[in-house]
């Protein structure tokens, strides 16, 4: 039980960084170059695990009372290869709730490279081949969340018991990350800025773009920014 505290005392900490303390408001012009763009997905996707194993840790009570017993021993009896399409998530948690974090695992990805959230991409072959890197990063992230040492499996035991892991979230994660990421993109660069444009209120503009991207605002919130952060429009 000892490691489990310890790896709880962690997430409390982290969370009570100066990073996550308060949102940096960042404009664009504000931005440093990324020395490594590997190193820096790495960094703030550790960042987006952190909000996510904690709020699963804070607000879901199995999770909770999955932590007691040997923590090394269960999480080695979580690992199991799935053999049914279903987990036992409502449908909303497989099909909306996934995809989001994948989605934004995707976002964090394309933050490292420069110019990748540049709205000039557009639709071109170059947006294309960026949003599939940042998909195969959401696999990966994916992959990480589900069964890797901090995980769903080593963080709650998911896995141990009957019927509670399947191939969905292996596969809707990364397929459902890619449209959202298009769908949020579309969005922003057809829906948001011209609702921005149709008001002065800056809270109704912050409120446009944290609430209709989703996604991408979980992805600010990790890497310490404004939930409605862009890199590319100042606000």
């Amino acid at each position: 039980m000892r490691p489990v505290l310890i790896l709880i005392s962690a997430l409390v900490f982290s969370l009570s960084a100066p990073t996550f303390a308060v949102a940096q408001e960042q404009q664009p012009g504000d931005l440093k170059p990324k020395a490594s763009a590997l190193r820096g997905a790495i960094l703030d996707s550790i960042n987006l695990l952190l909000i996510e194993h904690t709020s699963r840790i804070a607000f879901q009570s199995k999770t909770r009372r999955e932590l007691a017993g040997p923590f090394f021993t269960d999480y080695v009896r979580s690992l199991k290869f799935p053999k049914t399409w279903k987990d036992g998530d409502r449908w909303y948690v497989n099909y909306v709730g996934h995809p989001i974090h994948g989605a934004a695992a995707g976002f964090i990805w394309l933050d490292q490279v420069d110019g990748s959230h540049d709205p000039s991409l557009g639709f071109s072959k170059g947006y294309w081949a960026s949003r599939g890197r940042a998909t195969a990063w959401a696999a990966s992230y994916s992959i990480q969340f589900e069964v890797g040492p901090f995980s769903e499996a080593s963080i709650g035991n998911v896995g141990m018991h009957p019927n509670t892991t399947g191939w969905v979230d292996h596969v809707v994660t990364p397929v459902g990350a890619l449209g959202f990421m298009v769908a949020e993109d579309a969005l922003d660069r057809f829906v948001i800025s011209r609702l921005e444009k149709s008001t002065s209120n800056r809270k109704l503009q912050k409120f446009y773009r944290a609430v209709m991207n989703p996604s991408r605002s979980l992805s600010n919130a990790a890497q310490g920014r404004a939930l409605w952060f862009r890199a590319a429009r100042g606000l």
